[in-house]
């Protein structure tokens, strides 16, 4: 029976089906601590080393289990360290609930210690609810509400705790008078499907076209079986959106890859060229890696109406969850007879893998990092579940990495925000205690954020039934993807005070920690390497020393960029001799491969 209102929010959340709460404690959330204290069987609490973790690892959560997220921390600074992985959450339509301690109702307004106007400052990442208690009667309604707008739109909320409101009475059910509303449980997610008319609009423009390309985003994982058939009706290929890589696996002929500056040569190709262009799931914002206005008939299918439209302009918008609409759209859908599209498509993925591996194979000072990402595919476990970090790790996730069916994988799609990789993965191992789970981050990340989350990582493996998680370092002592922006899209060389990174052994850390270290520097290291980590009884850090020269090349160099990069050789960038030893040999890698293949 709750007791005061701390316990009563406690017992709500558990009645809604949270069963994990990750966050970080405080005097201004105490009062909620102890009910998680006094419930720890129906909840359990997992302590962060810092609270935008926190923010992170419910995101992750909701990403990985389709539930809703929560995280919790105390006043002041607490909830404002929160507000990174949240925006992460909002802007990745992630459901996630904030809960955040506040000084007592009775200092409000008086610039108390650790007062901060928390209303103001949630207001836009949690636009769709935000809202403070005052009395025990609202504790009911403000769960109820934060969880099921949270849900129903996909997005961050969050309830506001004055440390004197946590500690009154609790009341379950609120004195029937003028004033007082009655909240219930539950909330179901409806079955959208477009009207029909709208469908067979959509289908007469699919079916008209003869070059159909197909770009998917997280708003189609799920749906991949479908996909899969209307790009074989269609004669489709199909380019991923970061974050929809796991809709389709790699190894099917026409998924022609990631698309945009990380993206592969295919799916540039594909939208170049294209006479029909479908979009599903995808907010994929970047207008010039999408076929030019007027070039394409556009086709959009998407759960949410704001996204409608959006990127470009589009014949038909159908607004529908992905799975059903194109269940009832692929019957519409006539089988093209001509397959020349097709087949110039898979002959382009077939090239660009080749492409791929040369690159990967090329020496470097000391480990190409792309090796390390195409020695992996092959190996990873069967299922697993892939976390990336922002920065030049995720060119290689991108491009490098063959996910397989069963697996799923994610980062920091539109807020592109750094050190999500190892709280995501964490999460991933709460959620999914049975899956392999391996991040693949950079050294900046690592240094920011993912050493902490090292700590977290030793004090809850033991409690894992399956331990095996593997972080990947890509330890170049570099911020890479800023210093590579700064040549291509700025035309300046490396600064050195901005980019440059203290040594730091990760793998003698991890040790330090009880974990598994393994230090790479020598490409023949690679495999053993990877083996050795997955096969591994705790959770492992690979501590691979990379090359920062090896350039992310976009699928397509344009005047610019070129001009940029040559701007910064003239200028005299800091690792001249290595940066273009290493671009060369990656863009003759291309020229190599397709000249083999003409003498085959």
């Amino acid at each position: 029976m709750a007791t005061n209102t701390s316990d009563f929010l406690v017992q709500r959340l558990h009645d809604w089906g949270v069963r994990r709460v990750y966050g970080y404690p405080g005097d201004g959330i105490n009062g909620v601590m102890g009910a998680l204290n006094r419930s720890k069987e129906q909840i359990t609490f997992i302590q962060t080393r810092h609270e935008e973790e926190a923010a992170f690892m419910a995101c992750a959560h909701a990403k990985f289990t389709g539930e809703v997220g929560v995280c919790i921390a105390t006043s002041g600074p607490g909830a404002i360290h929160l507000l990174n992985g949240l925006y992460d959450a909002k802007l990745d339509h992630q459901p996630v609930v904030a809960i955040v301690g506040q000084q007592a109702t009775t200092a409000l307004g008086t610039d108390y210690q650790q007062e901060v106007d928390l209303i103001s400052l949630f207001k836009d990442v949690a636009g769709q609810y935000v809202h403070m208690a005052t009395s025990a009667s609202q504790i009911r309604h403000l769960v109820d509400r934060a969880i099921r707008i949270a849900l129903a739109e996909r997005t961050v909320t969050c309830i506001i705790l004055p440390n004197d409101v946590q500690e009154l009475d609790a009341v379950a059910s609120p004195e029937r008078k003028h004033g007082t509303t009655y909240t219930g449980l539950g909330f179901s997610r409806p079955e959208v499907i477009p009207a029909r008319d709208d469908l067979r609009r959509a289908a007469e423009v699919l079916n008209a076209g003869s070059k159909v390309a197909i770009l998917v985003g997280a708003g189609a994982l799920g749906a991949g079986e479908e996909v899969a058939e209307a790009a074989e009706r269609l004669g489709a290929g199909v380019a991923k959106a970061l974050l929809g890589k796991a809709v389709l696996p790699d190894h099917l002929p026409f998924v022609t890859g990631s698309i945009g500056l990380l993206g592969t040569k295919p799916s540039w190709e594909l939208m170049m060229n294209c006479d029909t262009f479908l979009m599903i799931g995808s907010g994929f914002p970047y207008a010039e890696f999408l076929p030019k206005e007027g070039s394409a008939r556009g086709v959009q299918i998407d759960l949410n109406p704001r996204m409608l439209g959006l990127r470009y302009p589009m014949e038909v918008n159908l607004q529908g969850d992905a799975a059903l609409t194109l269940r009832a759209l692929i019957p519409l859908l006539e089988k093209k007879g001509e397959r020349e599209w097709r087949e110039t498509i898979e002959k382009e993925v077939r090239e660009w893998w080749q492409v791929m591996e040369a690159r990967a194979m090329i020496s470097a000072k000391p480990i190409n990092p792309q090796r390390l990402f195409w020695e992996l595919s092959p190996r990873l476990p069967e299922n697993c579940i892939i976390t990336c970090d922002s920065g030049s790790a995720a060119n290689w996730f991108a491009r490098d990495l063959k996910v397989r069916p069963g697996m799923m994988a994610s980062l920091s799609g539109t807020l592109a925000t750094m050190c999500p990789g190892v709280p995501y993965a964490v999460a991933a191992k709460f959620c999914h205690p049975n899956r392999s789970v391996l991040a693949l981050v950079g050294d900046g990340a690592m240094q920011m954020l993912g050493n902490a989350g090292l700590i977290t990582i030793s004090k809850y493996w033991k409690t894992w039934s399956n331990p095996n998680l593997v972080i990947l370092v890509l330890n170049n002592r570099d911020l890479n993807q800023v210093t590579w922006e700064q040549r291509v899209m700025n035309g300046d060389p490396k600064f050195d005070a901005s980019q440059d990174l203290p040594a730091f052994s990760y793998a003698g850390y991890a040790e330090q920690l009880g974990l598994m270290g393994i230090e790479v520097s020598d490409p023949k290291q690679i495999a053993g390497a990877w083996e050795r980590a997955l096969n591994a009884d705790r959770p492992a850090v690979i501590d691979a020393h990379c090359d920062p020269d090896v350039p992310p090349l976009p699928p397509h160099i344009t005047f610019e960029q070129a001009k940029g990069y040559l701007s910064s050789i003239f200028k005299g960038d800091p690792n001249l001799g290595g940066m273009v030893r290493q671009s060369a040999r990656q863009m003759m890698s291309s020229f190599l491969t397709r000249s083999e293949k003409h003498e085959k």
